[in-house]
């Protein structure tokens, strides 16, 4: 069992090692499985922006399909002083720019309100067994995920298949409903 600052450099280092071949399979085995997904009774959808230098999962052809499928994209904007997150509307004209680190976020866009989302696609580096994740330490998806409704969907998307259990889950950990891994 690690704990949560080791398994973040395990599972950074295991993802910048993989090849470029090996994360367009990985990633097509995960699209397949989103694809796959009944998204008939929510709305409006949150999506992570893949932040590329920390070789997250592409998720633009995720938010292309929920385009297509007439659903709301959601995304983030960052507020490192408070380590929360701000949510707007994504459509074809919000422009984005990367932020010091690395992060795509809306310049132009319409801000939502948290109670309007019924699904969110969580970024991770690695989760356990009953579905608590890793990410960068700083707690902004788990904070953001206290505030969503009840009755809002939360599914992790990740390279790696579950760990058994992460030593040091705490009361401010907030377990997902789903992971997403290659299988």
């Amino acid at each position: 069992m690690m704990k949560k600052s080791e398994l973040r450099k395990l599972y950074k280092r295991k993802r910048k090692e993989l090849t470029k071949e090996q994360v367009i399979s990985l990633q097509k085995n995960i699209y397949k499985q989103v694809f796959f997904l009944d998204f008939s009774k929510v709305t409006y959808i949150h999506v992570f922006l893949s932040i590329e230098k920390q070789h997250e999962i592409d998720t633009q052809p995720i938010i292309d399909f929920l385009r297509v499928l007439g659903k709301t994209i959601v995304i983030s904007k960052s507020d490192f002083k408070t380590n929360t997150l701000k949510h707007y509307l994504y459509n074809e004209n919000t422009r984005l720019e990367v932020n010091e680190y690395g992060i795509p976020e809306p310049v132009n866009a319409e801000r939502i309100a948290v109670e309007n989302i019924d699904l969110v696609f969580v970024p991770m580096l690695i989760s356990d067994a009953k579905n608590y994740r890793v990410g960068y330490g700083k707690g902004f998806y788990d904070r953001f995920l206290k505030e969503c409704k009840s009755t809002v969907k939360t599914i992790g998307l990740n390279f790696f298949e579950p760990i058994t259990s992460i030593e040091d889950v705490d009361e401010h950990d907030v377990a997902l409903q789903k992971v997403i891994y290659p299988i």
